[in-house]
């Protein structure tokens, strides 16, 4: 049974500028990987989204290992593992959102205000906490409830899953490790555990950035061994899910 790691990409930036990772980011990465190289972890492969933020992670875990005189497999991207496009959901669906509820449109407002004055101020709290604007939105596009020209909820989910056809191609008891984003990780956690939609939802709410989360994979079977993992993160303040 080969081992895989699913890494979800640093503390990321601002809401009007996501894709790049923070400072905060970068050493949460770094210390992935220095935990990683201490603990004499070898990959066999090692796979990025194509997102900034995702390949970000990588490099720092890369770093690490190449610093501590290790190696280190060559980072294959795979756009299979990037997170679905919050941007343009928000683009599309908020307006009727806002039509239809007046709680949402209220907070969507606020947010968007709280953006705007928090120009160049990485820490603010609009930046780092998740909203229940955010919250209805994602749900209202995994239901499906509203026209949506971009990536559906089914189609994002089967472009996760169908990664594991490609991971079935390694050699047995391979050590892989994937820098990926919340929502994959809990996909994939999700087809181990057979949960609903709205479970892996929630679980990716509650994933920590640089945390690892570990599966077995034998041909189509899965088996979670262990979820959210941040043993690198020692302290509190390093601990971020935004």
């Amino acid at each position: 049974m080969s081992s895989v790691y699913l890494v979800r990409h640093g503390q990321a930036g601002t809401r009007d500028s996501y894709d790049s990772l923070s400072d905060l980011g970068r050493r949460q990465s770094r210390l992935l990987g220095e935990y990683f190289a201490s603990q004499r972890i070898e990959f066999t492969h090692a796979y990025a989204g194509a997102l900034s933020r995702q390949q970000q992670t990588a490099v720092e875990v890369s770093r690490a290992y190449a610093h501590a005189g290790l190696s280190f497999p060559e980072v294959v991207v795979e756009k299979g593992w990037d997170e679905f496009n919050l941007d343009q959901i928000y683009r599309d669906i908020a307006p009727r959102l806002c039509e239809e509820d007046s709680e949402f449109r209220s907070d969507y407002e606020t947010m968007r205000e709280e953006v705007k004055a928090s120009a160049g101020v990485q820490d603010a709290e609009v930046h780092r906490r998740w909203r229940p604007c955010d919250t209805k939105l994602v749900e209202a596009w995994i239901g499906g409830h509203h026209a949506y020209r971009g990536e559906t909820w089914d189609q994002f989910r089967e472009r996760v899953t169908a990664c594991r056809l490609k991971l079935g191609e390694t050699q047995r008891d391979a050590n892989i490790v994937i820098f990926t984003s919340a929502t994959p990780a809990a996909i994939w956690a999700g087809l181990a555990l057979a949960i609903s939609d709205d479970r892996v939802r929630r679980l990716a709410a509650v994933l920590r950035n640089t945390s690892y989360t570990v599966l077995g994979l034998r041909g189509e079977e899965l088996r979670l061994f262990s979820f959210n993992e941040v043993p690198h993160l020692r302290v509190p303040e390093l601990r971020t899910h935004r």
